[in-house]
């Protein structure tokens, strides 16, 4: 695995998703998993089933050494293509992995039926993959290197990202504690408050400011979340001058 891993990505796939007939679940998961561990995201991308286009997308993640979680397509229907896709991406052939084709043979007796060589294509992954264990029903994910291929189903994917997370990642986690605060500026224009927030991430390096203006509503008045995260220790002065600096420039502000 690489140790000059740059991020963590979600590649999350199927056209289930792009077309809108099911609403995505991953996302919001894979954020909660990592958060637990003190990791967080870097990035995150939705895709069709299209094999060429996985490709070209795979070769680029597999290029920048990121940590990449990829949720679906690695059954052996027509419109699954991420175990084709990665293999093209890294340059590899598929094959049939044994501990993949022991789980598969395994699970195939449990429940009385027969190995096909279209059952053992679930287990055909690119070359110098390790797999990934499917607590729910045997059937392996995969990891190529840093990144990881899980089914698009949460209940098989969920575990598998965790498992993935706590047997490769362990020291990874809470390496960097993060604290977050903010306040509401009400009737706040974000160009007004721009050198503020300049000044504050030039003043606390540890810290990133963060604002989300809020348009208004019939219940709610037009404001700003304005806000830093990043080193605890950094926190409590930052948002001391943020609240000074809000007050001088003649806002009205509460506590988020």
């Amino acid at each position: 695995m690489n140790g000059n891993l740059q991020g963590i990505g979600a590649l999350i796939i199927g056209d289930e998703i792009t077309l809108g007939r099911r609403q995505d679940k991953h996302f919001a998961k894979i954020v909660e998993l990592l958060a637990a561990r003190g990791l967080t995201l870097d990035w995150a991308l939705y895709h069709g089933d299209n094999r060429e286009r996985l490709t070209e997308t795979l070769r680029r993640s597999f290029a920048s050494g990121d940590i990449v979680f990829s949720c679906g397509g690695i059954g052996n229907t027509p419109d699954d293509h991420t175990r084709q896709a990665a293999s093209a991406a890294a340059g590899t052939e598929l094959v049939l992995h044994p501990d993949a084709d022991r789980e598969i043979r395994t699970r195939y007796a449990e429940i009385g039926r027969e190995v096909t060589d279209y059952a053992l294509d679930m287990g055909r992954f690119p070359a110098g993959s390790r797999i990934i264990p499917n607590p729910f029903n045997r059937i392996p994910g995969f990891s190529l290197g840093d990144h990881h291929f899980v089914p698009g189903f949460p209940q098989m994917a969920w575990p598998m990202i965790e498992w993935v997370l706590d047997t490769y990642y362990a020291d990874r986690f809470n390496r960097r504690p993060s604290a977050e605060a903010a306040i509401l500026v009400w009737k706040g224009i974000e160009s007004t408050l721009t050198p503020l927030m300049l000044k504050i991430e030039a003043e606390y390096p540890g810290l990133k400011v963060f604002s989300l203006p809020f348009l208004g509503s019939a219940d709610v008045g037009r404001h700003v979340e304005l806000g830093v995260r990043g080193d605890p220790q950094q926190v409590p002065a930052a948002m001391e001058l943020m609240r000074r600096e809000v007050a001088t420039l003649g806002y009205a502000c509460d506590e988020k």
